[in-house]
């Protein structure tokens, strides 16, 4: 119609230059329109002006007027009008609508005049668009300038403008940040324009792709995508760029398909579909050039092959389009199609790629990415099975790929879970999968390559913060390498960083088993020739001793016998002599090691500080090792007679020092540090497999020999400590190693001769008397000096010493000194707390030493004051009378009550100014100090505890001290009697303790192992208490009783863990598991953190009680009570929760402990609950908890038949409350011969079963008959054996009813029901009185019942927990076989059928679900209306002419599905009332990111009437959603192309002011009772039904 009006308008003017001047003034949108279709039909040739004949010389002069007046036109009005000048105003006025309609008119009138004009225009405005861009910089002036370049582009002639305006679109192009829309601008409408003209093409393709590399994808790819129609024509191959051919082209749609954007993986996707669509159309020959290497090329096509090219590529693409989904169960069964594509991607006959690897790699890159953690995890799996299941052909991108995004997603711990179907502490599968892939891909990389690749994959290790999970596996996998020698030095250098990496976490085990690991690699993949024993000590090095590389383990064999192997193969040091040819390398090297060592020179700074320890721990490390191969060796050379030499060799020059230490006062001070460092390190050393030291060679002979010089040791020392030797800050180091030898050398006397004891004795004596002189003397000064306060640190830290001594050593008999009295009165009369004063000033010649050391002042004050609580805990502990023998001599003659108030008072001080990883020894005084104070200072003694609590709470972020800091916590707190005094008055103290008890529990949900220390104290101390002086008088297993709670609450302890925790919990059990092939289970301590410990010493500790002790019958009978109503007040608190939740959990528990209490028991008490149990078995339960009480129940009837009257009344109940519970009662009849076990008349207990239980025989409920059938057949059973005569008229009854059970016809539900309750093991195996033991209750019915897997506590950590230790003669342990050997398989389970698991088996599924995504029939337009369209055009969006008009519609969850709607099937626009609904959630939610694709406008609804109106004079046909009385049927109607369809608000329909503007009403057809669909449903319907009308058209054209 618009094109005929502007014929006529043409037609009947006589100039056609007026004719557009006229329209011209003024420009509002309706004549920019028309001035575009007059443009358009003249630049199309349209009618000729009056006068303009053929040949005539006015033709001419009109065609050159008609340029003028188009020049004219494109410079005055629509360049204006385009920068938002004369016109836009009034244009704005009118909203944005308006705008739109004048800008993309002027837009194509634009483009008109260029056609108009030609070059010269075109020439024109591009440079006037490039001025405009330079100056705007690509900010708002740049769409202005960018639309006259598209006008101009494909007119443009002159070489150097089109390179300016390419290279002008490539900048914009590349532009990051705020250049986003201008990039989308230029991508969606300038490229094209460009692209239509042969010359910028070429500048285009080359800036885009050429030497200076591509911008980044999301860019690179928008531009290829605008681009698309010139760089992959579907016409014949042309004269211009083929993309296909561009190696960087390809390179870029493949980072494209990885990117975590997935606008660019839709680009992507895009252009790989085209190319693909061009191929096989075409069916030409093409290749596109390899990009180095002697890969296979990235593309390329054959018409021979079309076919299968084509399967190969619908395949890929199909993965790929599934993979945006992220839903695994789509996802999953379209994975076996990877294997056909390695199938089709890999020549059988020449064993090489077909297709390059790159395109498989970019599927795993993209799961590897995935937010999907499953998906993550599948990906990876099948990753690593390819070189188990093919046989791949090498290619350099492989080994690229593993070091890169495979490792990157190697290291989420998350992916190291088990599967539900493995036992706790097995290996994870990628685990094991990883190390296969490990093994077998380095075998078959060529030998050149091998060395590298390892290099990169440990180096990759040190390149990131891994989690201890991944790092573990990861060096697992490494060690599991078949050995080969591929690693040199650097390769060593880089293992040694990992062991830096595993050192960040606090998992202690794990970091242990990672160092064990790592060891094992270098050990298997050094090639020991490349490589110095200097180089292998210091890697060594690294490993720490105490978590995995210590003597007598496995791992330091083994380290000992690749010494043994490879001594004469280590690559000699250019220096190193050739003499000694008789002598291992490793032998030579110790010696020079050691003797370098001692060999110091003096130094002019040689007191100030002390050498590292780092030498020390080398030289000690290497001197075991080089003993321990030689002692190998001699043994295989069978030498039975060792005698030692080259270790005597090793020790003479430390010994040679050593000895001279006592009488050569001018031997250098770091010669001395050096040399009593080495000591320390090699005393220190312990043995692990002999309890006896004689035992062992190698440390007998070097204790032996170390003791020759221990006098002239012990003078040395004595001499530094007591005179003024020590004088700066930084000797405060050496005086802790003089400190830290003196208890060893005790140590070595006492085991080796004791002999020396008295030269010990004397020292200790010298020792002492010269300290407390020390710390007696005042100062007369009033500043005093560093010397001084530096002299008075050493003499109490001695004090310390000698105290921890007598206390740890009491088989030395040192009490017995002169000394000792002495040191106890000065202890007990010196003043607490005492601080030492800073010296103001400080010598000169120290200050070096104040800068180097890394203590300040206030640590030397809390060192000090520590030191001294040191003390007093060790008179305290040892000499409790003290203040008695010693108060005549005082002058203020205190009562010991009162004394032990002013102490704890000074304890309360220390608490507030000592640092908290100092406080250990107070807490130790306040043990012995509150039981006395409890009656006289209560308020004194909470104080204490609420300091104490304060302290521990704030340190339960440390690792390192909360744990001794803890345990000293509980032994004050939770001392024998403490809580006996506590609990005796039963006020403040009594509530005080309660309350941190729970407050203890608390914090050990958060942090696994508190209650564990708590408990395991107070159970050791309440069932095997210590008898000395305070507590012989207490019986300790009252405060049992007084406390009750903490064994009620450890009974039920333990939190559902967060799966991160309880992956730390399964890579734990899986090490430990390992034994003693891992050394960090030998040398790392066992903590006993896990909860299960809690449990598990809870359990013990009921189990060592004797029910005929009166205390423990009656401890028993509080505990039963007490967890019984636990079990009702969970059972109250929530009646439905989900499976294996806590409070099913809890429940469990309660009736594990039960059963465990039950043969405690007596009658009488069980007479009274009993009545209880029964009450919780009417409760709704799940399946372990119904197994457990009807266990309890059976055991109770049997112990004690006379109960049975009360157990039939719980079938009296009416059946409202049976209804959950029935069952229960009847699984017990089930077991009815072992409750009539011990009955002498069985026949009356029969009668009344038979009668009960056929009551229920023909109850409705299907479930409650197989339970009952189940009860008749085990008593009709017992009947028969004992001859019941009374029941023999219902002899035909049963038995016909029980065989018809059994002979039932049909494979239906009932048939297998039945077969299956007979099969579960609670009927079929299990036996309640043989089965009674720990295994079944704890860890076998557990597991039966399907109890999640963490609540099963196997009978190992029953053994391996020690600290409440049963008796030998304990025989509940183990379950019996037949039990054990059984899998769950609950009857009530639905049955999975085997097609299921016969689908599960095939490697190829017959049908995928496809994510369909249509491309093809795209054809980008210069004239889209905004970049939204852009997108969608270029990505596949098909040109519908439908528009869905939203307006009336305000709820965010309809908009967001009708926008999703919308765009999946092509609609042209979707009009909302306010664009701020695409912002929130609920319609991003739903929408899922539809709006990107679809071009949205806003209409208000006051707006609508407006909008419909111009619609409608724009050809729309108005189609209004609704039902009325004229509305047609959905099914009879038919769509015009232009329709709009108008929809209804969700509550009053379309209103009625605008119904008379509807050219139609369509209903939809329904048969139900409602009479309205949700309105997103609606219009759903009636898109899919106008789209599905105009394909059937598109096909009947075709």
């Amino acid at each position: 119609m618009e094109v005929v009006l502007a014929e006529a308008l043409l037609s009947r003017c006589g100039d056609p230059c007026a004719l557009l001047r006229a329209v011209c003034a003024p420009l509002s949108a309706e004549r920019a329109e028309a001035l575009r279709l007059l443009l358009q039909r003249l630049a199309a040739g349209g009618p000729p002006p009056p006068g303009a004949g053929a040949g005539g010389a006015g033709g001419g002069a009109g065609a050159e007027a008609l340029r003028r007046a188009a020049w004219e036109v494109a410079l005055e009005r629509c360049r204006p009008l385009l920068r938002g000048g004369e016109g836009a105003a009034a244009a704005a006025a009118g909203g944005c609508g308006e705008r739109l309609r004048l800008a993309r008119a002027a837009r194509g009138a634009l483009r008109h005049c260029v056609q108009l004009c030609g070059a010269p225009l075109a020439a024109r405005l591009a440079r006037d668009a490039l001025a405009e861009l330079a100056a705007a910089g690509g900010g708002a002036g740049a769409e202005a300038a960018v639309e006259a370049l598209v006008a101009a582009a494909p007119r443009l002639e002159e070489p150097a403008l089109v390179a300016r305006c390419v290279a002008a679109a490539l900048a914009l192009v590349r532009e990051e940040g705020e250049g986003e829309a201008a990039a989308a601008l230029v991508a969606g409408r300038l490229l094209p324009a460009l692209g239509g003209n042969g010359a910028a093409l070429r500048g285009v393709w080359e800036g885009l792709l050429g030497a200076g590399g591509p911008p980044r994808a999301g860019r690179a790819l928008l531009a290829l995508s605008a681009l698309a129609d010139a760089l992959l024509p579907r016409g014949p191959p042309g004269s211009g760029p083929d993309a296909r051919l561009c190696p960087r082209f390809w390179r870029v749609v493949q980072e494209g398909l990885t990117e975590r954007d997935g606008l660019c993986r839709k680009r992507a996707r895009y252009l790989l579909k085209r190319a693909l669509d061009l191929s096989g159309g075409q069916r030409a020959e093409l290749r596109c050039p390899t990009d180095g290497g002697d890969e296979s090329s990235l593309f390329w096509w054959s018409a021979e092959k079309n076919e299968k090219l084509l399967q190969f590529w619908e395949t890929y693409i199909l993965i790929m389009e599934t993979l945006e989904g992220n839903q695994i169960h789509v996802i999953k069964p379209v994975l076996p199609k990877l294997n056909s594509l390695y199938e089709h991607a890999i020549s059988g006959e020449k064993g090489c790629w077909l297709f390059h690897p790159s395109w498989h790699m970019c599927i795993y890159k993209r799961m590897f990415e995935s937010e999907n953690k499953t998906l993550t995890k599948e990906g990876i799996l099948h990753f690593l099975e390819l070189y188990e299941t093919k046989h791949l052909p090498n290619s350099l991108g492989f080994s690229e790929f593993v070091i890169g995004p495979l490792m990157d997603a190697l290291s989420e711990s998350s992916l190291y879970s088990r599967t539900p179907g493995q036992l706790m502490g097995a290996c994870p599968p990628l685990g094991i999968k990883l190390q296969k892939f490990l093994a077998t891909y380095l075998m078959l990389l060529p030998e050149e390559q091998k060395g590298s690749f390892l290099l990169k994959f440990i180096q990759k290790m040190t390149s990131r913060h891994w989690c201890a999970v991944p790092i573990l596996f990861l060096s697992m996998a490494l060690a599991y390498i078949p050995a080969c020698k591929v690693l040199g030095t650097e390769g060593l250098h880089a293992l040694r960083d990992v062991l830096q990496c595993t050192m960040i976490t606090h998992q202690i085990l794990l970091r242990g088993a990672a160092q064990c690991y790592l060891l094992q690699t270098a050990m298997h993949l050094t090639d020991v020739e490349k490589v110095s024993l200097p180089e292998v000590s210091s890697f060594l090095l690294s490993l720490r001793q105490e978590e995995s590389l210590r003597r007598d383990t496995m791992l330091w064999m083994e380290l000992c016998r690749w010494l043994q192997v490879n001594d004469r193969c280590f690559r000699k040091p250019i220096t190193s002599d050739v003499e000694h040819q008789e002598t291992s390398s490793l032998c030579q090297y110790v010696r020079s090691l050691v003797g370098e060592y001692v060999k110091t020179p003096a130094s002019e700074r040689e007191n100030c500080f002390m050498p590292d320890w780092f030498e020390a721990k080398l030289v000690a490390t290497m001197i075991l090792l080089a003993a321990d191969v030689e002692q190998m060796r001699n043994k295989y050379s069978g030498k039975s007679n060792i005698e030692w030499i080259e270790l005597e060799a090793f020790l003479n020059p430390l010994l040679d020092v050593l000895m001279k230490l006592g009488s050569n006062a001018y031997i250098p001070t770091l010669k001395t540090d050096k040399s009593l460092q080495l000591l320390l390190k090699l005393l220190q050393t312990r043995s692990l497999k002999c309890s006896n030291t004689q035992d062992d060679g190698v440390l007998f002979f070097i204790q032996k020999s170390l003791m020759t010089p221990v006098e002239s040791i012990l003078e040395f020392v004595l001499r530094r400590l007591t005179t003024n030797e020590l004088s700066t800050v930084g000797d405060l180091d050496r005086c802790d190693l003089y400190l830290a030898l003196i208890p060893e050398i005790v140590n070595l006397c006492l085991q080796v001769s004791w002999k020396k004891v008295p030269s010990i004795k004397n020292f200790i004596l010298s020792l002492t008397n010269a300290s407390i002189c020390n710390l007696q003397q005042r100062n007369c000064e009033e500043e005093p000096k560093l010397k001084e306060q530096i002299k008075k640190v050493a003499s109490m830290a001695s004090l310390t010493a000698v105290c921890e001594i007598m206390d740890r050593k009491p088989e030395a008999h040192l009490e017995s000194l002169p000394s000792v009295d002495a040191l106890k009165r000065f202890i007990s009369f010196s003043q607490f707390n005492e601080v030492l004063k800073k010296p103001s000033c400080i010598e000169e010649k120290s200050s070096l030493c104040e800068e180097t050391t890394s203590q300040g002042w206030g640590k030397i004050v809390a060192r000090y004051v520590r030191d001294q609580w040191i003390c007093l805990r060790f008179i305290l502990n040892s000499f409790p009378t003290l203040v008695q023998e010693y108060e005549e001599h005082s002058e203020m003659s205190l009562s010991t009550v009162e004394r032990s108030r002013k102490i704890l008072e000074s304890a309360l001080e220390a608490l507030t100014i000592l640092p908290s990883d100092q406080v250990l020894p107070v807490f130790d005084c306040m043990k012995v100090l509150v039981p006395k104070l409890l009656d006289s200072a209560e308020s004194l003694c909470i104080e204490a505890f609420d300091l104490a609590w304060k302290i521990i709470s704030s340190l339960s972020n440390t690792q390192l001290i909360f744990w001794s800091n803890l345990k000293a916590f509980v032994q004050f707190i939770f001392d024998t009697e403490v809580l006996a005094v506590a609990a005796s008055a039963k006020d403040k103290a009594y509530a005080k303790i309660k309350e941190i008890i729970f407050k203890l529990i608390d914090m050990s949900t958060t942090k696994t192992g508190v209650f564990n220390v708590v408990l395991s104290h107070c159970c050791r101390s309440w069932i095997f208490p210590t008898v000395d002086e305070r507590s012989a008088l207490t019986n300790a297993f009252l405060n049992a009783g007084n406390y009750c709670e903490l064994i009620t609450e450890a009974c039920v302890f333990g939190t559902v863990f967060r799966r991160d925790q309880r992956l730390i919990q399964d890579v734990h059990a899986f090490i430990e598991n390992l034994g003693e092939k891992c050394a960090a289970n030998v040398v790392t301590e066992s903590t006993n953190r896990d909860d299960h410990y809690v449990r598990v010493c809870a359990i013990k500790f009921l189990c060592l009680l004797d029910g005929s002790n009166t205390l423990h019958k009656t401890f028993m009978e509080d505990i039963f009570i007490k967890l019984l109503d636990k079990d009702e007040l969970v059972s109250r608190s929530r009646t439905r929760y989900y499976a294996n939740s806590l409070q099913h959990r809890i429940k469990n528990r309660v009736w594990q402990t039960l059963l465990v209490l039950l043969p405690k028991l007596d009658q009488n008490f069980l007479c009274g609950t009993l009545d209880k149990v029964f009450q919780a078995g009417f409760g709704n339960n799940q399946a372990s908890v119904k197994y457990f009480i009807e266990w309890v129940v059976i055991l109770s009837l049997h112990k004690y038949p006379q109960f049975l009257n009360k157990f039939w009344d719980c079938f009296c109940y009416d059946e409202e409350k049976l209804k959950t519970s029935i069952c229960t009662f009847l699984s017990v009849l089930s077991h009815f011969d072992i409750v009539l076990q011990n009955t002498s008349e069985k026949k009356p207990a029969l009668k009344k079963a038979l009668i009960v239980v056929l009551q229920w025989c023909f109850n409705h409920n299907f479930s409650v008959r197989l339970y009952a059938l189940v009860a008749l057949k085990k008593i009709w059973a017992m009947c028969r054996m004992l001859h019941v005569e009374e029941f023999e008229a219902l002899t035909p009854v049963i038995e016909s009813s029980l065989q018809q059970v059994e002979n039932m016809h049909g494979t239906g539900n009932a048939k297998r029901n039945w077969q299956r309750i007979q099969d579960n093991f609670f009927f079929a195996t299990f036996h309640p009185l043989e089965d009674y033991s720990l295994e079944t209750i704890f860890y076998t019915l557990p597991r039966l019942s399907e109890l999640a897997e963490d609540e099963w506590i196997s009978l190992t950590k029953f053994h391996k927990f020690t600290d409440v230790p049963l008796p030998q003669t304990f025989q509940w342990y183990h379950s019996r076989t037949e039990l054990l050997d059984l899998k769950p398989s609950d009857w009530s389970q639905q049955d999975m059928g085997s097609d299921s698991v016969e689908t599960d088996s095939q490697t190829e599924w017959t049908d995928v679900q496809k994510k369909i995504i249509p491309w093809k029939n795209s054809t980008p337009s210069l004239d889209l209306e905004m970049v939204f369209q852009d997108r969608a055009a270029k990505l596949g969006k098909s040109n519908s002419r439908l528009i869905v008009v939203a307006s009336l519609i305000d709820k965010p969850t309809n908009l967001g599905g009708l926008c999703r709607t919308s765009e999946i099937f092509g609609a042209s626009a979707l009009v909302v009332g306010s664009l701020r609904y695409i912002q929130d959630k609920q319609f991003q939610h739903l929408s899922v990111s539809a709006e990107q694709w679809l071009p949205l406008v806003e209409v208000k609804p006051s707006q609508l009437v407006d909008y419909l109106q111009q619609k409608k004079t724009e050809g729309y046909t108005i189609i209004g959603v609704e039902q009325t009385a004229k509305s047609f049927d959905l099914t009879e109607y038919c769509f015009p192309e232009k329709s709009l369809l108008l929809l209804g608000n969700e509550h009053e329909g379309i209103p009625a002011n605008l119904i008379h503007h509807l050219d139609v009403c369509v209903e939809i057809p329904q048969q139900g009772i409602i009479r309205s669909l949700n309105v997103h449903v609606s219009g759903a319907l009636l898109i899919w039904e106008y789209t599905r009308q105009q394909v059937i058209k598109q096909k009947q054209q075709k």
